[in-house]
């Protein structure tokens, strides 16, 4: 997900007015879908899971990087759009449409910024992760500072984080987007889409994920088109927009307030450093330290373009995401404003009793905006169209998301435990890993509906935005400065934890205001942006790991071979040549590509499966194709062959001509995306 820490924090939106959102609307409860819609949705389904069967009978699914991986086999195009995908969940459509009607364009900044950071994870960070041959983010730390405690830490921490910010915000804007536009029942529709979502992302792994990924962003960037297009039409293109979304003031109003006022810098992105909703230089600097977690260290995204097939194309797969990125501020963003100059009355409501009986929110329904406008202008059949793409978007999110949990889960707390998992064990785990996942998501769902004021949003993105900024922090530290120790990146991670958990605790504790109330928040909350406490709390992280590590004893050159930027170039250490590879390790064989005597093993195998299918049971024979087992014993590879293929799956080197191709078109970006920026300031 991608900034939507901050689409959606308290105080995030314009005039005082928090994006919040309220299950149960009254706004769609009439409408009802033509057949032509019905068949748009059948179909959409139907390409969906053809899509995820036809990717998982092609992956190699029986390896743990053939999982967890994708066999190593990705190409660019792929990538990118599952980076943007994977990103773009339902939670983001509502969040930064809803805070764009509330606050105009400075939003799009958050989505704008991700395009540098897709950048530095394809041209600085994946080299190092490549180069150190790991599959998830806590078993580099384990390799670059040895030690358990901070993998054990990064891993349960990140799935906290996933259970509870991504995965409810995702199926709680979906499902709530789902009721309002079909009138289904939230419950019903929540575990539809869950249950396709888990079947293909258990059975193929990150191969099928990545492929329904890209089929997922092509429906959710031509859906999402078409409605901007009928939105500008209606208001009279941009000159249009700006002239009414200045004049979009609600009849009801609170008196003696400006709370009913759009704000004078709607159309800025740049906006006044103290007394801005979103500063300018929390934008382009604090927002900097949570992206970074978001697109350089975070599994869900890492994971994608370590499923590259060589460094080029994981560049490649961050070049288009980046252009992707640029399009959420046209599609998602001016759509909101839009929402809001068309529809005054219930998307900028401000008194509360009206907003509570609209949207069923006191502080707000800017967050209607976006279910609103597809309601009202999409003509029949687009209108099935587009609820495809908020399915869309919610169903890539989750399945990146279950994808990754399972991948952390199997590698780096199963294996803690189980220290001889074979190869299926781990691959059966995972797989059981999401199923648990889904069950934990389902019982969430009651929770965030009696959180009624949308404060469970808040709260979710308030735990993303204090909790992130140590592990930005320690990865820098970790790739850049190769002084630094265990002890100190452990000790920073405590610090950093604290801090950000009491800033956590007072947000809580004190809920911003309503629209004519007094703000009795304390100073530190008040006056003190959290864009502004993420790069102050960065800071002060980084300053306890380098103090710390300065106090203790380095760790010897020889053994950071391979682990930091500087030395991501140099042959493998002996020590890690002489640790045996468990399946972490990724002495995996990239699909296609398996030495000579391991196909005729599998060749064998199936001749015998089939021998034996009489004796074993269908539901054995099911449950092996599921799970990726094959009735092979696991054909142990020589030393010899194990390290040719080690030097394979770690080898950074890029052929000249793409490389070229690459730099060229990162410079192309980054000209258009300063290019935008200035228009836009």
């Amino acid at each position: 997900m991608s900034m939507e820490p901050a689409a959606m924090r308290p105080g995030a939106s314009g005039n005082g007015v928090r994006t919040a959102t309220a299950p149960g609307s009254a706004l769609g409860s009439g409408v009802t879908l033509h057949a032509y819609d019905i068949g748009v949705l059948v179909v959409y389904f139907v390409f969906v899971i053809g899509v995820g069967v036809w990717s998982s009978i092609r992956a190699n699914r029986g390896t743990v990087g053939g999982y967890f991986l994708a066999g190593r086999s990705m190409t660019w195009w792929p990538i990118g759009a599952s980076l943007m995908s994977s990103n773009v969940g339902s939670g983001l459509f509502i969040g930064l449409a809803g805070t764009g009607a509330a606050g105009g364009l400075a939003v799009g900044g958050f989505e704008w910024n991700a395009t540098w950071l897709l950048l530095a994870l394809g041209w600085i960070f994946v080299p190092v992760y490549i180069a150190a041959g790991v599959v998830t983010m806590p078993q580099y730390l384990q390799k670059r500072f040895g030690g358990q405690r901070i993998q054990v830490y990064m891993s349960v921490l990140s799935l906290i984080l996933y259970i509870f910010t991504k995965i409810s915000t995702d199926i709680f804007s979906g499902a709530l987007f789902i009721q309002m536009a079909l009138g289904w029942n939230l419950y019903i529709s929540t575990v539809i889409l869950l249950v396709v979502t888990a079947v293909y992302t258990i059975a193929g792994g990150l191969t099928a994920v990545i492929y329904t990924d890209a089929l997922q962003t092509v429906i959710m960037v031509g859906g999402a088109l078409v409605l901007m297009f009928l939105g500008f039409r209606e208001v009279g293109w941009y000159p249009g927009l700006e002239q009414q979304y200045r004049q979009a003031i609600p009849n009801v109003t609170v008196p003696n307030t400006t709370c009913h006022l759009p704000r004078p810098d709607a159309f800025h992105m740049l906006r006044d450093p103290v007394s801005g909703d979103i500063p300018w230089p929390g934008l382009i600097f604090g927002l900097t330290v949570l992206a970074t977690w978001c697109w350089c260290t975070d599994q869900v995204i890492v994971q994608r373009s370590l499923s590259a097939k060589s460094l080029s194309h994981a560049k490649g797969g961050s070049v288009l995401g980046g252009y992707l990125k640029i399009l959420p501020m046209f599609f998602i963003v001016m759509p909101g404003m839009i929402s809001r100059a068309l529809y005054p009355d219930e998307v900028g409501c401000v008194d509360p009793d009206i907003c509570q009986r609209i949207c069923g929110a006191r502080v707000g329904c800017s967050n209607i905006a976006y279910p609103k406008l597809v309601i009202a202008l999409m003509p029949v059949g687009l209108r099935g169209l587009m609820i495809a793409v908020i399915m869309a978007a919610l169903m890539s999110s989750l399945t990146s998301i279950f994808n990754s949990s399972s991948t952390l889960f199997a590698l780096d707390v199963w294996q803690r435990f189980r220290r001889k998992a074979t190869e299926q064990e781990l691959m059966v785990v995972g797989r059981v890993f999401v199923v648990f996942l889904v069950v934990i998501s389902i019982l969430w769902i009651p929770i965030i509906q009696s959180s009624n004021s949308g404060q469970l949003f808040d709260y979710i993105q308030a735990v993303t935005s204090y909790l992130a900024p140590p592990v930005t922090a320690l990865f820098l530290l970790a790739i850049f400065c190769k002084r630094v120790t265990e002890p100190g990146a452990f000790w920073g991670l405590m610090f950093g934890l604290a801090v950000g958990f009491l800033r956590m605790t007072l947000e809580f504790s004190y809920p911003a205001p309503a629209c004519g109330e007094v703000d009795q928040r304390p100073a530190v909350l008040k006056d003190f942006h959290y864009l502004y406490f993420a790069l102050v709390l960065c800071g002060l992280t980084a300053l306890v790991i380098l103090t710390v590590s300065l106090c203790t004893t380095p760790i010897p050159e020889e053994e950071l071979a391979r682990l930091t930027w500087w030395t991501r170039n140099q042959p493998r250490s002996e020590l890690d040549k002489e640790a045996p590879e468990g399946p972490s390790g990724i002495s995996e064989v990239p699909s296609g590509e398996q030495p000579a005597g391991r196909g005729g093993a599998e060749n064998s195998s199936q001749g015998r499966e089939q021998h034996g299918a009489s004796r074993r049971s269908w539901g054995k024979l099911l449950w092996g194709w599921f799970c990726g087992l094959s009735g092979a014993p696991e054909q142990a590879l020589s030393t010899a062959e194990k390290a040719a293929l080690e030097q394979k799956l770690t080898s950074i080197e890029e052929e000249p001509l793409w490389r070229s191709v690459c730099n060229i078109n990162a410079v192309l970006l980054l000209a258009i995306n300063i290019f935008l920026w200035g228009y836009f300031a």
